[in-house]
């Protein structure tokens, strides 16, 4: 995806406008925990990350970065107990009916990643339908990680390749990183160079294990719900101050 202008960031923010991360990947984590401490249903966290996801979707738009990946929704989440399961289904569907139309007024594009054949028919009818209406944009292009697993994406990565190999149209040699990425979910999406946890976890999650291989890593205490978007700022103002050497030697 090519850079676009950044001269309208917003200059209130420490910032450099100049050296933003193209593509932060964000592991949205503390819902529950939030909740507990407040002596509510979990679902009320789930709820109340509605905001957070409205402003650093709005915050990034804003500063001008080319991709957002949120992990919405993993493969391990569908052995919650079901009636949480199918009331954070219908929090997406909501959450993306209420915000599709300040999404397109941002400029940004929608694409989904996992396994989203196993999302129940109405929420894949909704991201079908904000899909097209943003596909027309040309900002931040927003990717949800929904019914998403690291492992799963390299294991149906893997058997795609191993069906081209089976019809012929593909040689065991010719298979290196290009032809792996190429049966991704999403080939096009490119490897965050940011990866930001909440709530103070120290771990993945199964959370692109294939892309993160070079990204960097922060992680913050703040709940999910309580993220804004200084707390954006504040992860890319720490990423800015590090020196990326892909393995090789720094300057």
């Amino acid at each position: 995806m090519a850079g676009r202008s950044h001269e309208n960031a917003p200059a209130r923010t420490g910032v450099d406008a100049t050296r933003l991360p193209r593509h932060v990947a964000i592991i949205m984590d503390g819902n529950g925990r939030w909740a507990k401490r407040r002596r509510m249903p979990r679902i009320a966290g789930h709820a109340a990350a509605r905001e957070s996801v409205r402003d650093v979707v709005a915050a990034a738009a804003e500063l001008g970065l080319d991709e957002l990946t949120l992990y919405t929704f993993s493969m391990e989440n569908w052995t919650r107990p079901r009636k949480e399961v199918s009331a954070l289904m219908h929090l997406l569907d909501q959450t993306l009916k209420d915000q599709v139309e300040e999404m397109d007024e941002n400029n940004i594009t929608l694409q989904a990643i996992g396994r989203i054949d196993l999302l129940p028919k109405y929420a894949r009818d909704r991201l079908d339908r904000c899909t097209a209406r943003l596909s027309g944009n040309t900002g931040l292009r927003l990717n949800l990680a929904l019914s998403y697993g690291g492992r799963a994406e390299i294991v149906d990565a893997v058997r795609s390749i191993a069906r081209d190999v089976k019809r012929g149209v593909l040689r065991p040699s010719d298979i290196d990183d290009d032809v792996f990425r190429r049966n991704l979910y999403c080939p096009d999406v490119r490897d965050p160079d940011l990866l930001i946890r909440t709530s103070g976890e120290m771990r993945i999650s199964n959370f692109l294990l294939w892309q993160i291989a070079y990204t960097e890593l922060y992680m913050t205490d703040v709940l999910w719900p309580d993220f804004r978007r200084r707390d954006l700022f504040a992860a890319i103002e720490d990423y800015q101050t590090r020196q990326r050497r892909f393995g090789g030697v720094g300057t």
